[in-house]
């Protein structure tokens, strides 16, 4: 069935008509490394739609350090200047007005809000100048000219692709792909050197305490790898430190403790030379899939539905099925985000995630190790 019905035959997600004479489009993502990871299949799917247009990210700084010359669906980055509920930090005065003036002499043709559900975003995407606004809107937002309602618990790739969609941008694929260049495996190497063995990497932070698996486990799963002759590396930030030193202090065999020490090219070059990875639901999972890396996934059963992948011949998603919080007993499936969702909230901050055995991610890990080490054989089967 064509695209111009309203749907379309790769997704089942309704697609709009598409605005005509596009040269310029921004598209409001100013947040973490998963959050974008997310939003490249509906960025390929502009890219599709709109093959001359020029695609600018209104981002962070990273994104601008980051993306600026790799390949990939973004042609520019602009770093939008902090502002309140939209990018955390100070701005000089004036930039905020700088920033809209420069955004109008842009003359963008299409602007999405593709940032959350629009309560800080929409004012600052409206203001933009931009022929057609398109995104998220929230009960508590302001609505663009085309919009679809911010409702949390939804799968993000499919979110995005829902908004791209409002502007006539069929989905091309459901899956991210980061694209990688030389540079990322060449800083890798020159921080441990190419493999000679299969590659492991255990990543046991994440920003909220809540999504953190108990690094004994991660200690439980890198021993079974180590006793299978893999190499393990365990990464952090510097924040993270102390959560790496017990994972590699737990351990029997040793691991190589890797904080601080990569940009996150160098994290996917890393990544991409590995044959697994076992993390919490954060940013370097999401990278590790999107560089074609198996992931063992470990997730709160809210989160999973937003950000897992839902293949499983490569990706595993192991889910903690806790409800209600292990400290005050709240229903943290409507409390957690109790903004988005209206609650009143739990202060606690206990791992979400701790019900989840060991056992499970050693047999998933093992078994996607097996898969890698077939791979080769595979390959040559299907070349003779």
């Amino acid at each position: 069935m064509p695209a111009s019905t309203g749907f379309n035959p790769i997704l089942p997600v309704p697609v709009a008509n598409p605005v005509r004479a596009v040269r310029k489009i921004a598209v409001l993502r100013a947040n973490a490394l998963g959050d974008y990871l997310f939003t490249l299949p509906a960025l390929y799917s502009l890219r599709a739609a709109y093959p001359r247009a020029e695609l600018t990210l209104l981002g962070a700084p990273w994104h601008a350090r980051i993306l600026s010359g790799r390949p990939g669906p973004i042609d520019y980055v602009a770093v939008v200047p902090a502002v309140s509920g939209v990018r955390d930090g100070d701005s000089a005065p004036g930039e905020l007005d700088a920033f809209r003036r420069w955004a109008m002499g842009e003359e963008f043709d299409i602007a999405l809000q593709m940032h959350g559900g629009g309560k800080y975003s929409n004012p600052l995407v409206s203001a933009l100048g931009a022929r057609v606004t398109a995104g998220l809107r929230a009960v508590d937002a302001a609505p663009l000219d085309r919009w679809i309602p911010y409702v949390y618990y939804q799968p993000e790739v499919f979110r995005m692709l829902e908004v791209v969609g409002l502007v006539g941008a069929p989905p091309v694929t459901h899956s991210p792909v980061f694209e990688l260049t030389d540079d990322d495996r060449a800083q890798a190497r020159a921080l441990v050197g190419s493999p000679t063995r299969p590659r492991a990497v255990l990543h046991p932070g994440a920003s909220d305490a809540r999504r953190r698996w108990p690094a004994e486990r991660f200690a439980a799963v890198g021993d079974a790898l180590a006793a299978a002759g893999v190499e393990v590396l365990v990464t952090g930030v510097g924040s993270e430190r102390e959560t790496v030193d017990e994972v590699c202090g737990r351990m029997r065999y040793p691991a190589r403790p890797l904080v601080d020490a990569l940009t996150i090219s160098g994290l996917a070059g890393l990544l991409a030379d590995s044959a697994l990875l076992i993390s919490n639901d954060t940013g370097p999972l999401h990278l590790a899939a999107a560089v074609g890396t198996r992931t063992v996934g470990l997730f709160w059963i809210g989160n999973m539905i937003n950000g897992a992948l839902p293949e499983r011949g490569r990706h595993r998603a192991l889910i903690s099925w806790t409800i209600h919080c292990p400290e005050c007993g709240l229903d943290c499936t409507r409390d957690i985000y109790p903004a988005r969702t209206g609650g009143t909230g739990c202060r606690h901050s206990p791992s979400f995630v701790a019900d989840i055995p060991a056992v499970e991610a050693e047999a998933e890990a093992l078994d996607l190790l097996n898969a890698h080490r077939q791979e080769p054989v595979l390959v040559a089967a299907r070349g003779r």
